[in-house]
């Protein structure tokens, strides 16, 4: 077989070969992402209720196990980082109520163990003037999932 044949059989193969297993790489790649990102938040406890106060140095919108988005906040308290997960951001938008890195924020939650971390569900944040009540005296959400 002439030089310039073999050349164009091994691309053909090459050409066949590389989209092939990336096509089959994909699904592997796309589970693993996705259970990353599922969480599936503890129930509320009202026996772990804790107060604490701090600076919010990160905002994440995370995807829970239900294919619903919550927003967390990372607060820095003193020489501790907490991460408080708050409600879904279409909740905050409908109070008015937003949150940047940098506000000074005094929280009232549970403190509850996801994975092998401690994390706060949210129950009322003050942020200024502005209070932002998340879930009721039972621990239950007082906001509703939109679609």
């Amino acid at each position: 077989m002439p030089q310039a044949s073999k050349l164009r059989c091994q691309r053909f193969w090459f050409s066949l070969f590389v989209p092939l297993l990336l096509l089959l790489a994909a699904p592997a790649f796309a589970q693993k992402a996705n259970s990353d990102e599922a969480i599936v938040l503890p129930k509320y406890d009202s026996h772990t209720e804790t107060k604490t106060k701090g600076i919010v140095d990160e905002i994440k919108e995370l995807t829970l196990a239900n294919k619903r988005e919550i927003t967390e906040l990372i607060v820095k308290s003193g020489s501790d980082t907490v991460r408080v997960f708050v409600s879904p951001k279409s909740f905050q938008d409908d109070m008015g109520v937003s949150f940047n890195k940098g506000d000074e924020i005094s929280l009232t939650g549970s403190k509850v163990k996801l994975e092998d971390a401690d994390v706060i569900l949210g129950k009322e944040i003050v942020k200024g003037n502005d209070t932002l009540l998340l879930r009721d005296d039972k621990g239950d959400p007082v906001w509703t999932w939109k679609k």
